[in-house]
């Protein structure tokens, strides 16, 4: 790889960073030229993911290999390094498309909804990105504090008493989760000497007996860090209140935000306690799995107990977090693939539920709504939608019901996991490589946990249905601007897609399972990654 070609690792992180500080030179009033600057950096996001994930899979005259990026060309494991593998380009590819699509909503309204909002969300995807490619626990640390940096101010954006007091709790929360990220770099740092998780992948076999508790510590400390920010049970009472308060377009792209650190436990369990791991491999196996069975019955009980819908879909995110953590836990490639693709589906049709709800909400009858307060409608200069009665373009119209009723019951669809959509093969997946390995108690109970997940999500999106679309109201429906429409169908048929494509990705899910299973082309990319003055003619 020579060339411009070997950049694009590093341009998923620098690009909105250099993007975000040029938005700060603008006031709030050239709104449309940050739209603009901030729309067109989401859109090639998209271009660069697509690019880097065809690369280390083998196209374009690519080898297939991971690659990593040298930062200041100081050699792996004393310089900063980035990585990008299948994985990796998995979740960027991910993250840009959720990212571009409720930026798009955003551009509604919300984005006028407070000062600052493009430059925090373009943080915030430099964060994630960081995370995603980073090969260095300590740099992970440092993406990190950038991403929830940026979803301080994201949370607040908007105002109102419900945000204000979710934020806090939100913020408490974090800095409390990094300050046991730090004790747990400590630790591991002082047992093996080293950050770098390749480099800590060839040196825990070597940990003498004595110091494996002190490594299993530190790394159960760093994890329980993960664990909260991916949503785990008993410490996770925070997110469904967090992300109903948050304005729709911010809940949407916080979806990813809990796949980072369920990314970052899939890494650190391929690389650090796999089979060559010598007396640490299987390290927290049980704990995952149960943990994981925990938060999902604590989803799905919060699932059929709340009448709020945006509530449902916070508790279905820790149905999610807690389905994909016991998947971990259970390990084995058929189940790796198969998680992978119900991370995609499920990240993608949560975004998209978080969407379309204000919309289903602001269009129930405020007098008579069950399932929760619909947002107020605003005039012409704050939503960017025709009011007047007499323009053509403000005519009410049927298709209003029928847009948001069959949007939302895609996701209804989606998030059960009936057929014949993505969330169906994705659990239909789990359950057959779960069939496929030995069969224990635990196979048993996550697929019971699934069934009854998905069960109590039908129940919970009728009833909403029901009361929000489907009950006459006296009012007319309100208007749905195409501003709205687009991103929400544009994650809807990136759900239809999985579908449709489901046996090439399903392959392109294996090849990254079986990668995680044999991380050694992983570490070799790492440390023996060319400098540039090697690569020179």
């Amino acid at each position: 790889m020579t060339g411009w070609q070997q950049h694009l690792i590093i341009a998923p992180v620098i690009l909105p960073i250099l993007v975000g500080a040029l938005l700060l030179a603008f006031d709030e009033r050239r709104r449309s030229v940050k739209r603009a600057l901030s729309f067109g950096t989401t859109a090639a996001l998209i271009g660069i993911a697509a690019l880097l994930l065809a690369q280390v899979d083998g196209r374009f005259g690519a080898d297939g290999t991971p690659q990593a990026y040298l930062l200041g060309n100081w050699p792996a494991p004393f310089g900063i390094v980035l990585v990008a593998d299948r994985l990796s380009a998995l979740m960027l590819l991910l993250t840009a498309v959720l990212g571009f699509t409720a930026l798009f909503y955003a551009m509604a309204r919300w984005d006028r909804s407070g000062p600052r909002f493009h430059v925090l969300f373009l943080l915030l995807l430099a964060g994630v990105n960081g995370a995603f490619l980073t090969g260095d626990i300590f740099n992970l640390f440092v993406f990190f504090e950038v991403l929830l940096a940026a979803s301080y101010g994201l949370i607040l954006h908007g105002a109102g008493a419900e945000r204000t007091k979710a934020s806090l709790h939100y913020i408490t929360i974090n800095i409390a989760t990094s300050l046991l990220f730090l004790i747990g770099i400590a630790l591991i740092y002082g047992v093996t000497g080293t950050l770098n998780m390749a480099d800590l992948a060839a040196r825990v076999p070597l940990v003498p007996p004595q110091d494996l508790g002190l490594l299993e510590a530190g790394t159960a400390i760093l994890g329980v860090a993960f664990l909260v920010k991916s949503g785990i049970w008993p410490l996770s009472f925070w997110l469904p209140r967090t992300y109903a308060a948050a304005a729709p377009p911010v809940a949407a792209i916080f979806a990813i935000m809990t796949k980072v650190g369920v990314y970052i436990i899939l890494r650190l369990t391929s690389l650090l306690f796999g089979e060559a791991s010598g007396m640490a491999a299987g390290f927290a196996g049980e704990w995952l799995i149960w943990s994981g069975f925990a938060t999902m019955l604590f989803g799905t009980l919060g699932i059929l107990a709340t009448r709020t819908l945006t509530r449902v879909a916070g508790h279905y995110v820790l149905v999610s977090s807690g389905t994909l953590l016991a998947a971990i836990g259970i390990g084995g490639e058929a189940l790796t693939a198969a998680l992978l693709f119900y991370l995609v589906s499920s990240t993608l049709a949560v975004g998209a539920l978080y969407l379309i709800i204000e919309p289903v909400e602001r269009n129930a009858d405020e007098e008579d709504m069950i399932m929760g307060v619909a947002e107020p409608v605003f005039d012409d200069e704050y939503t960017g939608a025709v009011v007047e009665e007499e323009s053509e373009a403000g005519v009410v119209i049927p298709g209003t019901i029928a847009i948001l009723g069959g949007g939302f019951i895609f996701c209804t669809l989606l998030l059960a996991g009936l057929p014949p959509l993505s969330g169906f093969i994705a659990k239909f997946a789990i359950i057959d490589a779960l069939f496929d390995g030995r069969i224990t108690a635990t196979t048993w109970i996550l697929i019971a946990l699934i069934i009854l997940s998905g069960l109590s999500t039908l129940v919970a999106m009728t009833r909403a249905g029901i009361d929000l679309l489907w009950t006459p109201g006296e009012d007319a429906p309100s208007r749905l601007s195409v501003v709205e429409v687009v991103p929400i169908g544009f994650l809807l048929a990136a759900c239809l897609a999985l579908m449709v494509g489901a046996g090439p990705l399903f392959r392109y899910m294996e090849a990254t399972a079986g990668g995680l299973a044999q991380p050694s082309s992983y570490i070799e990319a790492v440390r023996f990654a060319p400098r540039a003055r090697e690569t020179e003619p």
